[in-house]
């Protein structure tokens, strides 16, 4: 296999072609490396990848917040030195990537100064303007850089990596958005890519021939107004003969409407960016974003649109993805299912990165849960996310475990969430969870439901609940006028809405099936490629017909705001996809009665009919608690967990399975 094949990089070699790319994880308050920073990062480097990357590491006090990791003092070298020996100790290369946001660092972090940018431009991401750098800010500039990458040289490290991606400051010279001087650090593209080549130097310089040089660049900005891809090329080929060992190609800027890291963004989609830099490229490229795919890793080898893959998130969810692959373990890899809401959510919210899929992310340090002291017999009742966690863990732990659900097939409501346009990859979480399950020895039943007696009869030590949640129900005046259905059933095609659909609730799940209802019908991928390349249709009624059926959606929300659940790293999108799609989304707007013709609703006093052949409710769901309370005081042991206790998301519910078989 191509990608476990050991591969050359400047003075080293990297003993295979996965790269970990830097990212922001939350265990480094004020810039510190932690125990919980160095253990997650020794995992990942133990479960066998070739190089990580670790940053962004502020170069000096204006280049990013007090959450990143510093290499701005001499006095950051002992610390930043433990970190590369742990990485360096399990057998992977370590690299520290210099950072430095430029206007992209928020004021509140500059004691109320203003950021550092090419050019006074306004930030969307900061909602803030930068100073204009003078030449003397820029020649600081580069001496830092050129100092902290020094410093990352003298704690060990392996390589340095420019960060040029982003939108961060080498970006934004490079960027004719935000770049507007006419002195030689602007104007022409010569005098744009000037700074981030002369960065490359000046780090080239302070680290020598013994170190691995590499840039993180931005393959496209996807930004009105940028260069496009071919900017990315030309600064490549520049960059790639003033020192550097490889270029690692990832997405756009933060600021791009353009998805990047998101469920919906194809396996693979942005590995073109990287063959577009390859062809010019002296040095070995690297391409990142939705590669976590083992197949289409090696299929982007192989076709020769890069030379190594970088695997973030998919590291994070399964640290041992390279030692499995290698081991002909495929099948137990532990897939990143890309729902973003334990690290980019995480982050965004000021939170340390936690994972879905894998409840140990940021517990590294502690041991892995120890075996039983006295093996128990535990009935888990229930095979949703929660359940089959929690059966898992109590197996793994030593305990004889049996795992009951109601329906034919395990997976609660991940599969209703993997019904939703962009949210697919969430099947793979039941899988991966399935698959670990019978691994682990627990015995699986299905499509029979448990009462209390049933129960009671298997002898348990210990009982788990794990029975879910019910969709809350709404009676509305004039019921049986039209149809009214649950969302739930829309999503797992129990049920079908007429042309004109109306959705009550603008939650998580009202806004995903309003999602649903509107791209049901429309054009798929490969019809659309068929139908492109072939010029059959004029493209811009591929891309009409590509986004949206036939159907017509109206959403209704009673407050005032529409999918306030969904984490900041996704809401954007999805709200770009209603207004795409079409949605009607009426907030502060209560539902009042059902007519012949659709739905009376009122809002700020006054009533008007939205027409509709059929209602959606999702108005969010309750406990299913009724098991609980017939076992209460008659079993040993009773527990709990998911939403047969609280409503909450699936990373929550996944998280208090796990803990919860850790006590048993």
């Amino acid at each position: 296999m191509l990608l476990l094949k050991p591969i050359r990089i400047g003075p080293f070699e990297l003993r295979n072609r996965i790269v970990m790319p830097a990212m922001h994880l939350g265990y480094s308050p004020l810039g510190r490396v932690t125990d919980q920073l160095v253990a997650f990062y020794r995992e990942r480097a133990r479960g066998g990848v070739g190089l990580i990357v670790v940053g962004g590491c502020v170069i000096n006090a204006e280049a990013g917040g007090p959450m990143f990791l510093s290499l701005r003092s001499d006095d950051d070298v002992p610390a930043m030195a433990r970190l590369a020996s742990a990485i360096k100790g399990e057998g992977a290369r370590a690299s520290a990537q210099l950072y430095h946001g430029g206007r992209y660092v928020h004021a509140m972090f500059l004691d109320g100064g203003k950021a550092l940018g090419p050019s006074p431009v306004y930030s969307p991401f900061t909602k803030e303007t930068p100073r204009e750098a003078t030449l003397d800010d820029i020649e600081r500039t580069l001496a830092d850089f050129a100092a902290a990458a020094g410093r990352a040289r003298r704690a060990g490290f392996d390589a340095v990596e420019v960060l040029g991606s982003a939108g961060y400051l080498i970006s934004q010279f490079l960027s004719p958005v935000t770049n507007k001087r006419t002195d030689r650090y602007g104007g022409t593209l010569e005098g744009r890519m000037r700074f981030g080549l002369e960065a490359i130097e000046a780090v080239r310089r302070a680290v020598g021939p013994d170190s691995i040089v590499g840039l993180r660049l931005a393959g496209n900005e996807f930004v009105e107004g940028g260069g496009g891809s071919d900017l990315a090329v030309a600064f490549a080929a520049e960059a790639s003969a003033r020192g550097l060992d490889y270029v690692s190609v990832t997405g756009g800027w933060h600021e791009t409407h353009v998805p990047q890291i998101l469920g919906e963004v194809p396996e693979g989609a942005f590995t073109y960016l990287a063959r577009k830099v390859r062809q010019v490229s002296r040095a070995p490229v690297f391409v990142a974003n939705r590669l976590g795919s083992p197949e289409v890793a090696e299929k982007t080898l192989r076709d020769g649109l890069a030379d190594a893959i970088c695997m973030g998130r998919p590291l994070i969810a399964d640290p041992d993805l390279p030692r499995k692959l290698g081991e002909g373990r495929v099948r137990e890899i532990v897939r990143c299912a890309a729902c973003n809401q334990g690290c980019f959510d995480g982050v965004m919210r000021l939170r340390p990165t936690s994972c879905m899929v894998n409840p140990r992310v940021g517990a590294e340090a502690a041991a892995r849960p120890s075996r039983a002291g006295r093996p128990k017999r535990v009935v888990v009742v229930g095979g949703g996310p929660a359940g089959m966690m929690a059966a898992l863990t109590a197996a793994q732990r030593g305990h004889t475990v049996s795992l009951h659900e109601r329906r034919d097939h395990l997976g609660g409501q991940l599969d209703l969430a993997a019904a939703v346009p962009g949210k697919a990859g969430l099947a793979v979480i039941a899988a991966d969870l399935e698959v670990a399950v019978r691994q682990a020895g627990v015995e699986v039943c299905l499509g029979a439901e448990l009462d209390a007696d049933a129960v009671l009869a298997l002898g348990p030590d210990a009982v788990v609940v794990a029975t879910g949640a019910a969709p809350a129900p709404l009676e509305l005046p004039g019921s049986g006028t039209i149809p009214v259905v649950q969302a739930w059933d829309v999503l797992a095609g129990r049920e079908v809405v007429g042309k004109r659909a109306v959705v009550i609730g603008g939650g998580a799940t009202g806004v995903e099936t309003a999602l649903h209802l509107a791209r049901s019908g429309a054009m798929d991928a490969p019809t659309a490629a068929f139908l492109l390349v072939h010029g059959a249709e004029p493209p811009e009624l591929i891309r009409e017909m590509a986004i949206r059926g036939p159907r017509t959606v109206t959403l209704i929300e009673i407050e005032r705001k529409v999918a306030t659940e969904i984490g900041p790293s996704t809401r954007w999108s999805v709200m770009a996809w209603l207004e795409r799609c079409g949605v009607e989304v009426l907030t502060s707007t209560e539902a009042v009665r059902l007519e012949r013709d659709g739905l009376v609703v009122r809002k700020s006093g006054s009533e008007r009919l939205v027409p509709a052949d059929g209602v959606v409710l999702a108005l969010g769901s309750r406990p299913n608690a009724g098991i609980t309370a017939a076992l209460e005081g008659r079993v040993p042991e009773l527990l709990v967990v998911g939403d047969a206790r609280q409503v909450s998301r699936a990373l929550d519910a996944i998280h208090e399975g796990y803990a919860t078989a850790c006590a048993l």
